[in-house]
């Protein structure tokens, strides 16, 4: 299983949610199955690593985020990853966009497809303050736990398997 969490520059949002998903895959039955990415829809900041300000809350909640490096999505994405999981509305438009028609299907929002949060987006903290990360890492921490029960539940079930 390949997921890959898309945000607009790939140095926020994004980064947090592939550090708290890595984190608690890492930590449960599916360690080892379940690949984790991140990408940004735009180009700005390819190659850099996550803002300071997302390092730092990551690092504070146990996780390493800093190794990582932004980049922009590639068509080949859409192929090579089971799952595009969106941190907000505009970011799933700007992807469906792009997105072969075999590709549709596995566009989503992230919270949703957590099955947390219905309807609410993970903002981008950018702008903002050390308080605006935090309600991030909560947003998407909260998801990975999601969906490491949602993956826990259909490996278990045999809907997805190794």
């Amino acid at each position: 299983m390949k997921l890959l969490v898309v945000c607009l520059g790939n140095i926020c949002r994004s980064p947090l949610a592939e550090g708290a998903l890595r984190a608690r895959i890492d930590a449960s039955p599916l360690a080892g199955r379940v690949q984790v990415d991140s990408a940004g829809t735009g180009d700005w900041h390819a190659g850099q690593p996550p803002d300071p300000r997302a390092i730092a809350c990551a690092r504070g909640h146990g996780v390493d985020i800093s190794m990582l490096r932004a980049r922009q999505l590639r068509q080949h994405d859409y192929a090579d990853f089971d799952w595009l999981l969106c941190a907000d509305d505009q970011n799933l438009r700007d992807v469906l966009r792009e997105a072969p028609p075999s590709g549709h299907g596995k566009v989503v929002l992230l919270t949703e497809w957590a099955g947390v949060h219905e309807g609410c987006a993970v903002p981008d903290p950018y702008s903002g303050g050390s308080a605006e990360f935090e309600h991030a890492w909560r947003l998407v921490d909260s998801a990975a736990r999601a969906v490491v029960t949602r993956l826990c539940a259909e490996w278990d079930s045999g809907i997805i398997g190794d």
